[in-house]
């Protein structure tokens, strides 16, 4: 005589590991995003061609200072600086950053040039 053993119920599968897995990345993926805009700094590069005319205009970037032609400025009489060599706001500027300038430091100056009404930069090394 045989015996049939009586099937056993399937045990539905926990979901709770599931869950904590998803809830572990919502979590990593909204801590590792940024929200918001980033400002995008489109400056062509020298000798990318382009004219330049008018008196010589370099904004030398340093870490902590801005110079034009070589003569200290603070960033807020940066405008009023550029004036007397400007034709028009369109005029070219030279960027360039030294001293271990960063990337934010050019980007910083060039959304305060921005704010003056300039509009063509160039960036040198």
């Amino acid at each position: 005589m045989q015996f049939i053993q009586a099937p056993k119920p399937r045990r539905k599968p926990s979901l709770t590991p599931m869950i904590d897995v998803v809830f572990l990345l919502l979590v990593f993926f909204m801590l590792a995003s940024r929200f918001g805009t980033d400002a995008v700094l489109d400056l062509p590069l020298a000798g990318q061609g382009g004219s330049y005319t008018g008196p010589p205009r370099l904004i030398g970037i340093g870490a902590g200072n801005l110079d034009l032609n070589g003569l200290p400025v603070a960033d807020s009489n940066l405008a009023e600086a550029l004036a007397p060599l400007m034709d028009s706001p369109g005029d070219m500027l030279v960027l360039r950053g030294r001293d271990q300038a960063d990337l934010q430091r050019i980007t910083d100056v060039t959304s305060l040039l921005r704010q003056a009404g300039f509009t063509n930069f160039v960036l040198v090394e």
